[in-house]
């Protein structure tokens, strides 16, 4: 395989016409490229160009090997930019609670997208405890979790607002057991739901557990039983149970980035504080037509 060094220069001298041009396209003397030359065809066993004058013309071995050295610098140039330039990017890793609109995440991934097309974006899809853990351990660079309200420093934090939801066929009558369709252990809402059933005195069992949001909306749609989710994740046809299960204590949402987050986490993390104070601003709305319409069916925005 010939040096492309050489072939750097052999190109050289074929664009420039001759050994003194080539010499100044590369930065070399004259006699340093006719060396590069010489060695070249010492390589190849074969002589390259033939001199007539002031000019170097091509021999039928130069020719043929003009097309290869163009390709294999090209491809050289290729593999650097491509490889060197990976090596410096940018990654911008984000946490998100599996529950956070999909809809809503294709926006703001694509916006970002946009304005920093220089940065590469890694998101995480977990349980809140779980995302808090990595950020911890330096996993992730921003993310948005689920937590009790005031539990530490973040960016922003908006007070979540948790609904009993589910078929009116699934609520107990009485003092039956309560049947719950819950997330794994270790969920704000799973706890927040056996703990206010315990301080009523009411029974309870799971029935149904699945790790996301649609698993959950599938088991309450097909009448398991009861959740406790936030009004931002109710569907359209979701019915409120408020009236007939325990109160329940407020949880929050908080954006939080790691000390020495790159300029694009902060970056995300700015355009995840201005979607998620949009949504808070609707929420009066929200949970107005949440009042009034308990046990019945709830008209919910989408994220």
């Amino acid at each position: 395989m010939p040096d492309l060094d050489l072939l750097r220069s052999f190109v050289s001298v074929v664009d420039a016409g001759g050994f003194t041009r080539a010499g100044e396209r590369v930065h070399r003397t004259q006699s340093t490229v006719s060396q590069q030359i010489r060695k070249l065809e010492d390589k190849l066993g074969c002589t390259l160009f033939r001199r007539e004058s002031r000019k170097a013309l091509l021999t039928e071995d130069g020719e043929r090997l003009l097309g290869y050295a163009r390709r294999m610098l090209a491809l050289s140039n290729e593999l650097h930019d491509t490889v060197g330039k990976a090596a410096h990017v940018e990654v911008v890793r984000l946490g998100l609670p599996d529950d956070f609109a999909v809809p809503a995440l294709t926006e703001i991934v694509s916006a970002f997208a946009r304005s920093r097309p220089d940065v590469r974006l890694s998101v995480c899809c977990d349980l809140s405890c779980r995302l808090s853990v990595a950020l911890a351990q330096r996993d992730l660079d921003v993310v948005l979790l689920k937590r009790e309200p005031g539990a530490g420093p973040c960016i922003a934090a908006w007070a979540e607002r948790l609904h009993w939801t589910g078929a009116r066929c699934a609520l107990p009558a009485g003092d039956e057991t309560v049947r719950l369709v819950v997330r794994p252990p270790g969920c704000l809402y799973r706890e927040r739901a056996i703990h206010a059933l315990e301080r009523a005195g009411r029974r309870w069992r799971i029935v149904y557990e699945s790790p996301n949001l649609p698993g959950i909306q599938a088991a309450l749609r097909g009448g398991l039983g009861i959740s406790l989710l936030d009004e931002q994740a109710l569907e359209a046809t979701s019915t409120l149970l408020d009236d007939a299960l325990p109160a329940i204590v407020p949880t929050e949402l908080a954006l939080i980035t790691r000390p020495g987050a790159p300029d694009g986490a902060r970056e995300m993390a700015g355009m995840l504080r201005q979607f998620c104070d949009g949504q808070r601003m609707a929420a009066p709305a929200r949970q107005a037509a949440a009042t009034m319409g308990m046990g019945k069916p709830l008209a919910a925005e989408p994220l």
